[in-house]
């Protein structure tokens, strides 16, 4: 009797880790896979030591509130989209694609944007294609824009001081603005545009240069009467010169 419990609970044990080895083993292939078609919510490309580097997902497993990715926050107040985040050797955000599109009640909305940002900062450029649609009126207009980002820009920071002043706003706007610009002074918040190639709004297409705080200083576009200006500006935003010259 005790050499039949021996045995049967040996054959037990071996039997329980051959599963195991076969479980294992059906699971961990060391070649490639093929596969004709898959469908899945969300895929997350991973280093050897387990950074994630970048993700592609649909609109429900989109990173936001309190999702942490390598260790670190994401923006909460981001809207979730379908699409790809980008993320660097040290495991932080450095851009992404993204896109949408629906009807609205008079009319229609989509959107297509891929990013690219400084280092542990946001985006220095963008590819970005913007269709609004209410009634009989259409704005369809793709732009490729360069920014500058300030010099102290950290992701982790920007969130903490936009928390603070959202709750400072809540009290006093004007006080938060204040800070804002505190903020904006120590290189910490900020962020204007430099380049941009593509359509206004106003509906010239063409090449539009900025200084930098962000204010138009030359443009060479084709207006929404297809006649083609070169303008200069001042500091103060007004048309220095232009051609050909207005008569």
């Amino acid at each position: 009797m005790n050499r039949e419990l021996v045995f049967l609970r040996t054959f037990a044990a071996a039997t329980a880790c051959g599963m195991i080895f076969i479980f294992a083993s059906a699971f961990k292939t060391s070649g490639n896979q093929k596969f004709g078609e898959i469908d899945v919510e969300r895929i997350n490309i991973v280093e050897n030591d387990g950074t994630v580097k970048m993700i592609l997902t649909n609109v429900g497993r989109f990173p936001n509130g309190k999702t942490k990715i390598n260790g670190l926050a994401v923006n909460e107040d981001r809207k979730k989209r379908s699409g790809m985040l980008f993320f660097n050797e040290e495991g932080i955000e450095c851009g992404g694609f993204i896109y949408d599109g629906k009807k609205t009640k008079n009319g229609h909305e989509s959107g297509l944007s891929l990013t690219y940002d400084q280092y542990d900062g946001d985006q220095v450029m963008q590819l970005l294609t913007q269709d609004f649609g209410k009634g009989d009126q259409r704005f369809v207009g793709s732009t490729l824009a360069f920014n500058d980002r300030p010099a102290k820009e950290s992701q982790v920071k920007t969130m903490d001081i936009m928390k603070e002043l959202d709750e400072i706003g809540k009290k006093d706007p004007e006080a938060a603005r204040r800070k804002y610009r505190e903020y904006e002074a120590q290189g910490l918040m900020g962020g204007v545009p430099r380049v941009m190639l593509g359509k206004s709004r106003s509906l010239n297409n063409g090449l539009f240069l900025f200084d930098d705080k962000g204010s138009p200083k030359a443009m060479f576009y084709v207006d929404k009467n297809n006649q083609a200006k070169l303008d200069f500006y001042d500091d103060n935003g007004r048309v220095m010169a232009s051609f050909p010259e207005k008569k």
